[in-house]
Protein backbone atom coordinates (compact mmCIF):
# COMPACT_ATOMS: atom_id res chain seq x y z
CA UNK A 1 0.00 0.00 0.00
CA UNK A 2 1.24 3.24 -0.95
CA UNK A 3 2.25 5.08 2.07
CA UNK A 4 0.32 8.56 0.98
CA UNK A 5 -2.91 6.47 1.01
CA UNK A 6 -1.94 4.57 4.54
CA UNK A 7 -1.25 8.56 6.08
CA UNK A 8 -4.47 9.53 4.70
CA UNK A 9 -6.43 6.76 6.23
CA UNK A 10 -4.70 6.96 9.66
CA UNK A 11 -5.52 10.92 9.41
CA UNK A 12 -9.46 10.27 8.46
CA UNK A 13 -9.08 7.32 11.50
CA UNK A 14 -7.88 9.58 13.99
CA UNK A 15 -10.56 12.66 12.84
CA UNK A 16 -13.65 10.43 13.56
CA UNK A 17 -11.90 9.63 16.88
CA UNK A 18 -11.21 13.09 18.21
CA UNK A 19 -15.02 13.88 16.96
CA UNK A 20 -16.11 11.40 18.97
CA UNK A 21 -14.14 12.34 21.89
CA UNK A 22 -15.47 16.32 21.53
CA UNK A 23 -19.09 14.63 22.21
CA UNK A 24 -18.28 11.81 24.92
CA UNK A 25 -16.51 13.83 27.19
CA UNK A 26 -19.06 16.50 28.13
CA UNK A 27 -21.95 13.87 27.69
CA UNK A 28 -20.05 11.14 30.01
CA UNK A 29 -19.29 14.32 32.84
CA UNK A 30 -22.90 15.42 32.33
CA UNK A 31 -24.56 11.82 33.16
CA UNK A 32 -21.72 11.91 35.90
CA UNK A 33 -23.29 14.81 37.71
CA UNK A 34 -26.84 13.72 37.05
CA UNK A 35 -25.76 10.93 38.88
CA UNK A 36 -24.01 12.36 41.75
CA UNK A 37 -26.91 14.78 42.32
CA UNK A 38 -29.38 11.72 41.94
CA UNK A 39 -27.53 9.81 44.89
CA UNK A 40 -27.27 13.08 47.13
Amino acid sequence: MDPAQEWKAHEKTYGGFIGLLKWAVPVTALLVLVIILLIS
